[in-house]
């Protein structure tokens, strides 16, 4: 194996419904990263958040969706939107001498970009696969009202 990772973030059953856009780039990606010899790890979140209902550990919202491919058992956990926070995601960085990370998931504004941000301050060589990222419409991050710029 190479020391290098595909790296998928928060493509989990809670997300919006937006991964369906991408899920047949991250299997092309992932079968991919496997013909290269490049690590493939799937990071989940865990919303640990009094009064929410999303990501819940145990719950088959936080799940792995059915239809991405999952070719290893390098699934971690995290709890907060930098991938890297998770200790066994880190440990697994160590052990295998990960330089060089291609990232997919969800979301673009948040876990995606803070994984990606996180990663390349620390020094490691980060791809983004942009046809393999999503992001919450927003539409819905507005609260269901379009805005303009400026508005």
């Amino acid at each position: 194996m190479q020391n290098k990772a595909f790296v998928v973030i928060d493509i989990q059953n809670d997300i919006t419904k937006n991964y369906k856009e991408i899920i047949g780039n991250i299997n092309t990606a992932i079968d991919w990263a496997v013909a290269h010899e490049i690590h493939v790890v799937y990071i989940k979140h865990n919303n640990l958040s009094a009064g929410t209902r999303t990501f819940k550990p145990d719950t088959r919202g936080e799940e792995l969706v059915s239809d991405m491919k999952i070719v290893s058992e390098n699934i971690f956990t995290k709890t907060k939107g930098n991938a890297m926070t998770s200790k066994d995601f880190g440990a697994f960085v160590r052990e295998n001498e990960i330089k060089e990370f291609y990232i997919a998931g969800a979301d673009a504004i948040a876990c995606v970009k803070s994984t990606c941000y996180n990663m390349a301050k620390d020094g490691y060589i980060v791809h983004v696969l942009s046809d393999c990222i999503t992001s919450i419409p927003f539409s819905v991050i507005a609260g269901g009202r379009k805005r303009t710029h400026g508005g």
